[in-house]
């Protein structure tokens, strides 16, 4: 059985939620294989050979490939499928964008965002913003997943695979890539920060998020935000966790303000330790909490930061 796994990279370095992917396939079972595709990305390529579990990195290096549009790699991808019971890809912006044409393209059903893996057919996955959770058995011959990297630990990278170029170009030629829009921030990735500090509705507004910042830079956390916060208007939306925002599973989640509805729990229920910070005691986010301070966080959080 051979499971062919997408990387994630910028076409320098490989992400780091690739690792949580292989752990997928390795739970799985079988001969994993690595697909790098971009442009001037043998760097990538030279990281995923030392991916632990990985027998063949294969690299199609093209300027076709430079900004992983989906249109181009969902038809790379399908041409290799041939030689796969698996295709796997890191559930995020460019695996979301791709892998349903992948799935269409194969005439197959996808499995989105799994958490578990059962057996090589079937997957554990949240459903109803996390509310449930559904085991899903696949019969079609080829299984088409997504991988929420929150469900599982990164594998090491002591690895030391055989990298293999392929010439193959699949340019549709019916899209283009035109810009990036890029937040630059000296703070760590919110998706891939160990710490998170997050402002919801009740910071009033958006300069008041500038009492999270002594906190988050004391801490070296990242800040994050409620959809409510994000759709006041406070912060931008690359800020926001949630089920329509960033899945986030760091060591410590600090929630400020936020109420806890469902859909932001589906964005950060998989935390190590939950801190929550309210002045309503009957809050949801209580319930999720492993330590709760019940009070005005105008007054908390100089306090927390001056004993920090």
């Amino acid at each position: 059985m051979s499971i062919l796994v997408f990387a994630e990279h910028d076409n320098s370095t490989l992400k780091a939620d690739t690792l949580k992917t292989v752990a997928a396939a390795q739970a799985i079972g079988g001969d994993i294989h690595i697909l790098v595709a971009g442009s001037d990305c043998q760097s990538v390529a030279q990281e995923a050979a030392k991916v632990n579990g990985v027998s063949k990195v294969i690299v199609a290096d093209s300027p076709a490939y430079e900004h992983q549009l989906a249109e181009n790699i969902s038809l790379l991808v399908t041409e290799l499928a041939a030689d796969y019971e698996h295709i796997l890809a890191t559930a995020l912006t460019t695996g979301k964008n791709f892998m349903p044409r992948v799935a269409a393209l194969l005439d197959v059903a996808q499995i989105s965002d799994i958490i578990a893996v059962e057996s090589s057919d079937t997957f554990v996955r949240p459903i109803y913003a996390g509310n449930a959770i559904a085991t899903v058995q696949s019969l079609d011959s080829k299984k088409v997943i997504t991988v929420r990297p929150t469900g599982f630990d990164p594998v090491a990278t002591d690895g030391s695979a055989e990298v293999v170029a392929i010439d193959s170009v699949t340019d549709a030629g019916i899209s283009s890539h035109v810009s990036d829009q890029l937040s630059v921030s000296e703070r760590p990735d919110l998706g891939a920060a160990s710490i998170v500090i997050s402002g919801g509705r009740g910071m009033q507004n958006g300069d008041n998020f500038k009492l999270l910042e002594g906190i988050a830079d004391k801490l070296g956390a990242a800040i994050g935000a409620s959809r409510a916060a994000v759709d006041a208007g406070f912060v931008p939306n690359d800020m926001q966790v949630g089920q329509t925002g960033k899945i986030v599973a760091p060591d410590l989640y600090i929630a400020v303000g936020i109420s806890g509805a469902i859909q932001h729990l589906a964005g950060m229920k998989d935390s190590k330790i939950i801190v929550a910070i309210n002045k309503d005691a009957e809050a949801p986010i209580f319930q999720v909490a492993d330590y709760g301070i019940v009070g005005d966080l105008f007054d908390v959080l100089p306090e927390l930061e001056g004993k920090l």
